[in-house]
């Protein structure tokens, strides 16, 4: 195996990278080949989809299929190797299928199909072993010693900022937003990997066009979440648990959690959010159910303490899942595109084995004295009183906004993020988003004039808020994001940060602070373009980065 697509790669060595038994991550060698060799024959399905698309004869469900494909390659999804050499047969199945639809229209447009070779030609080994030996030539750093490790950077950049981009698109589609633009998009760049393109300016190119394309992926998500649930209101959340029986649910995916909130609704179960699921108490829709009473736990990283500790089943959706222990292994399940050897998984959103398992369970014992947070500033709540946010600027009660926000790990130097929040001064305010909240969500910001000081905006998709926010706010004061009193600290761990990231960039959103530690897959060179190019910034120190960031604005 050889990957660095997280933050939390292996940087022991002079060139970093996981390429052991098993990754950072808990992801065996085996795994993270067929990971390779699934993404080989996603490609292959994109070479004759794009072109069948571009004769008015388009497949959208194996576009369907690949965002599906490519989420499950996401730092801590699916983990299950068995399930991806079931993903590879169907890729070729698909491939095939999309080849012959291509082959007609060609035919009835009075064209010569293309003999396409690359992925769009290879067929998978018969069985796991022999997918295996396929999979060595097909591996993120394939090619190496012929193009540098520049280009293969770049092509890494391309290609996990995609998995990002498929991962937001497939959580549109579950909640029935989709697009032909998205699919056409997505087509169009795993076209252009297929190539195993050399050239760094196209690359480059590719990149931002992808940046461009993740903006419309993350508006579809923003109006699939509201349109199924209402725009987000400021919510308080309690953070201490209630006498009952429980159900835990972590991950992202709003749409597993309304179903189980129906089904287990007036049985008694009372149903918790965790990690990045901690916003859908500001949707109406689900907050109106009295059952979800509310949030348990931190990010991602503190699960395998958090779920022992947890009295009842626990539902994990979409992603983030680490290796469960064996506490509670036995009461966890997984739905969407996770997965993890061993652990009962839930395909068809009947969660009775959830639900049987939570009554098995003890629960909670007793209330534990009540706390609360804050949640549900996403655009809809912010935008609506932005006569006076603008006054408190305008007046200068607000000096400055500063956006820190993005995935959180264990990694050190995380603390930075606490740091700065908690250090900002008290006439800024601050936007968060993503489960780096977690780092200083509970602290006591205060107010400037009734506006809080602390604005948790969602999730990490909810990046598009801040978006719709920044351009709102340069549209009052007549001027570019870029000469607004804001700036950006972004905290990054896997692909849905990297494109975040190629979104800002494409917005030519620029002097971005990224940490904890700049990706690995980008060389010196490329930071150095990205640096001289975009403006970006590795984070140095929370009182430095802050002084930097109010000295600039003010200049």
């Amino acid at each position: 195996m050889f990957c660095y697509q997280c933050e939390q790669t292996d940087r022991s060595n002079a060139d970093s990278g996981c390429a052991t038994a098993k990754g950072m991550c808990g992801k065996d060698a085996t795994t993270s080949d067929l990971q390779d060799l699934l993404i080989h024959g996603v490609k292959g399905i994109a070479q004759y989809a794009k072109r069948a698309r571009a004769l008015n004869a388009p497949d959208n469900a194996a576009g369907e299929f690949m965002l599906y494909a490519m989420f499950t390659t996401l730092t801590n999804v699916n983990f299950n190797a068995t399930r991806f050499v079931t993903l590879i047969q169907e890729a070729a199945q698909i491939r095939d299928r999309v080849k012959a639809g291509y082959t007609q229209a060609a035919l009835a447009s009075g064209k010569t199909p293309e003999q396409l070779t690359g992925p769009a030609a290879w067929q998978p080994a018969a069985d796991m072993d022999g997918m295996l030996k396929q999979a060595a030539d097909v591996g993120i750093n394939a090619g190496l010693d012929q193009v540098g490790a520049d280009i293969i950077g770049l092509r890494s950049l391309v290609l996990y900022g995609l998995k990002g981009v498929c991962a937001y698109a497939h959580h549109a589609y579950v909640l029935g937003g989709e697009s032909d633009t998205v699919y056409a998009g997505i087509e169009d760049a795993l076209d252009f990997l297929s190539n195993d393109p050399t050239d760094a300016e196209a690359l480059l190119n590719q990149s931002m066009a992808l940046g461009t394309l993740n903006l419309e992926v993350m508006a579809l998500l923003d109006e699939a979440n509201t349109g199924t649930f209402g725009a987000q209101q400021p919510t308080q959340v309690r953070i201490t648990p209630i006498k009952g029986k429980a159900i835990l649910v972590s991950g992202h995916d709003l749409g597993d959690l309304a179903a189980l909130l129906e089904q287990t609704k007036d049985t008694g179960i009372n149903i918790y959010t965790h990690g990045e699921m901690l916003p859908a108490h500001a949707y109406p829709k689900l907050k109106a159910y009295p059952h979800l009473v509310g949030n348990y736990g931190g990010a991602w990283q503190d699960q395998q303490k958090e779920f022992a500790a947890f009295p009842g089943a626990i539902l994990m959706t979409s992603n983030c899942i680490i290796e469960p222990q064996a506490q509670y292994r036995q009461r966890i399940f997984t739905a969407g595109p996770v997965g993890w050897p061993g652990v009962r998984h839930i395909s068809d959103k009947n969660f009775a084995p959830l639900i049987q398992a939570a009554n098995a369970l003890p629960g909670f014992k007793e209330d534990v004295s009540e706390k609360v947070v804050t949640v549900g500033f996403g655009r809809d709540a912010v935008l609506g009183v932005a006569d006076k946010v603008i006054d408190a600027v305008k007046s200068g009660a607000i000096k400055h906004f500063f956006l820190v926000g993005g995935c959180d790990g264990a990694a050190p130097g995380r603390n930075y993020y606490t740091d700065f929040a908690e250090q900002a001064p008290q006439d800024t305010v601050v936007m968060t988003l993503g489960c780096a909240k977690y780092r200083f969500n509970q602290h006591d910001f205060g107010d400037i004039g009734g506006i809080p000081r602390l604005l948790d905006l969602g999730q990490c998709n909810d990046s598009y808020s801040a978006i719709k926010i920044a351009t709102a706010l340069a549209g009052a004061f007549e001027c570019g994001v870029n000469e607004l009193p804001l700036s950006l600290v972004v905290s990054w761990f896997e692909q849905k940060a990297a494109a975040v990231l190629l979104t800002l960039l494409a917005l030519g959103i620029r002097n971005i602070r990224l940490g904890p530690t700049l990706p690995a897959f980008l060389t010196p060179n490329l930071v150095q373009v990205l640096v001289d190019k975009y403006g970006l910034l590795p984070i140095t120190t929370a009182q430095a980065d802050i002084e930097a960031s109010l000295t600039r604005k003010a200049a």
